[in-house]
């Protein structure tokens, strides 16, 4: 049995109630990510329109006790459906069926159109709970979480870099770009800009690889000998069995909602 992986903080009084509290940050992490896992995979499998809304209004009952911000979240879930549009213009007039209208000879059916509301749907409802669940998660308590259901040491530790160091290349990034433009470069369609966002790639390859050498370095000096210590370990209490079972009469409701249109 291999040591626990990562710090985590120190729990909050057992007294604090979830609504009291207002906010998902107090639950155990293990539960978090399993009734994650659970409400996305019964999410993705439902098609009954009535099971996707209440799917979708669980979902953002959940947003406030997230304490996610609720504007920048509800932005980024536009971000999300602006890459999925052309999907949904698209589908009406690739999927045949009965006739609503023509635009420029091409005919949308009843049936694309149902389609792709039910793509939406399910986007929406799925994106958003996870963000509820587990993305308002603090990288240490998630990684703790992911070890502690036995998921790969390495895959955990790996992900734990990337979400802590994403950032710090981004603004090397943005440094870069900020020299560019002091020197007078502007984006266009010429081998010149092409090439200049190749070295600006490359310089970013390099950079990173001499960052992850320094702190390698530094860990070492720290005395890391490849895993992260636990300061303690998460326990299921009363909230949390009280979320659970909560979140589960949810699931249930939409199955019954599913398989009541299915027999319908």
């Amino acid at each position: 049995m291999s040591q626990p992986l990562l710090a985590a903080g120190s729990e909050k009084s057992t007294s604090d109630s979830l609504l009291s509290r207002g906010s998902l940050a107090a639950l155990d992490p293990r539960m978090r990510i399993v009734v994650a896992a659970i409400y996305a995979i019964v999410v993705v499998s439902l098609s009954d329109f009535a099971a996707l809304g209440l799917a979708l209004g669980f979902a953002f009952c959940l947003l406030p006790l997230s304490g996610l911000p609720i504007k920048r979240t509800l932005k980024r879930m536009i971000g999300m459906d602006s890459f999925i549009i052309f999907t949904l213009l698209i589908l009406p007039f690739s999927v045949p069926g009965t006739p609503i209208f023509t635009v420029w000879g091409f005919v949308a059916s009843y049936e694309g159109l149902w389609q792709a509301i039910e793509i939406a749907l399910t986007a929406n409802a799925a994106i958003l709970g996870l963000m509820c669940l587990v993305g308002s998660m603090e990288p240490v308590a998630m990684g703790h979480g992911l070890h502690a259901l036995r998921v790969p040491e390495r895959l955990v530790q790996l992900m734990m870099f990337t979400i802590r160091y994403i950032e710090v290349l981004r603004e090397e990034y943005m440094r870069l770009r900020a020299a560019m433009k002091v020197r007078g470069f502007r984006p266009g369609t010429n081998w010149h800009t092409y090439r200049s966002f190749g070295y600006l790639v490359g310089i970013m390859l390099v950079r990173a690889l001499e960052r992850s050498e320094r702190i390698l370095g530094a860990m070492k000096c720290r005395g890391f000998t490849g895993r992260f210590v636990l300061l303690e370990r998460f326990k299921m209490q009363k909230r949390d069995w009280t979320f659970v079972a909560l979140t589960g009469l949810a699931i249930l409701a939409l199955i019954a909602v599913e398989l009541r249109h299915a027999i319908a």
